[in-house]
């Protein structure tokens, strides 16, 4: 591994490489945080790929193209005389010497709960900071990251089931809940059960230390497996998969099953 001085000299070589790069390359000069906003998204999801499939070579290389954009926008906030990289840096400190005065204060926490039990508390007292326990939930999450983020936030300001097992009874009363309007089918309630539904569900993963986004990703990929599987057979097979009984395509997804054990 590298050396805290080799480090600081790769940051360096980073910050000069982007200098010359904003002078030099007409595609890196023209762009403004908004055109590189996008890019940002699609860069930060090719890293939770990465994470995904525990890839250390694609993690590092991912991390350095999130980093580069991390140097970018300060770049352009340095070229509008807004802030820069040393800002940047400064500000993360402080904020992170703020929230943690079990380790730089007075403060005690022995436990990673008893952290996250006083983190909101601590996020309200700061200059600037959030104003209601809830406003730090990015509106652009998706679904079910923002769901669990929220259900997390309101765990920590003292918000959640009393016994986790509790949770369960919630689940059964949404989709008895559901059930109903199914039978009545009226789209709106339906929706809106469906939502409460997956609500309760995300809320029971939390509970039980199961992070929900991950859970569906994984099934995401058993299921891209399997049916790339039923697929690669019926061609091995001379058959269009649009033509095969849902028997058959059964029969294949039962044999992908057993080649996963």
């Amino acid at each position: 591994m590298n050396t805290k001085e080799q480090k600081m000299q790769a940051f360096g070589r980073l910050l000069d490489t982007m200098d010359e790069l904003r002078v030099k390359c007409p595609w890196d000069a023209k762009q403004t945080n908004e055109s590189l906003r996008t890019n940002t998204i699609e860069e930060t999801y090719e890293l939770c790929e990465a994470i995904i499939r525990n890839d250390n070579q694609e993690i590092k290389k991912e991390l350095g193209d999130v980093l580069l954009h991390v140097v970018f926008y300060a770049k352009i906030g340095e070229e509008k005389n807004a802030f820069d990289i040393a800002d940047v840096c400064n500000a993360l400190c402080d904020k992170l010497v703020f929230r943690h005065p079990h380790v730089f204060g007075d403060d005690a926490a022995a436990t990673a709960g008893e952290v996250e039990k006083s983190w909101e508390q601590i996020k309200l007292k700061e200059k600037g900071g959030n104003k209601t326990v809830l406003e730090g939930v990015p509106a652009s999450l998706p679904s079910i990251a923002k769901a669990h983020r929220i259900q997390d936030k309101a765990r920590n300001a003292g918000f959640d089931w009393n016994q986790k097992e509790d949770v369960w009874q919630k689940v059964q009363e949404e989709y008895q809940e559901l059930q109903s309007e199914v039978s009545q089918m009226n789209p709106d309630r339906m929706e809106s059960e469906f939502g409460d539904l997956f609500f309760s569900l995300i809320n029971a993963a939390r509970l039980y230390k199961v992070n929900p986004d991950n859970a569906l990703e994984r099934t995401n990929q058993k299921f891209i497996s399997r049916f790339n599987y039923i697929e690669q057979k019926a061609k091995e097979q001379g058959k269009d998969i649009k033509t095969m009984t849902l028997a058959q395509m059964d029969a294949l997804w039962n044999e992908a099953k057993n080649t996963e054990q």
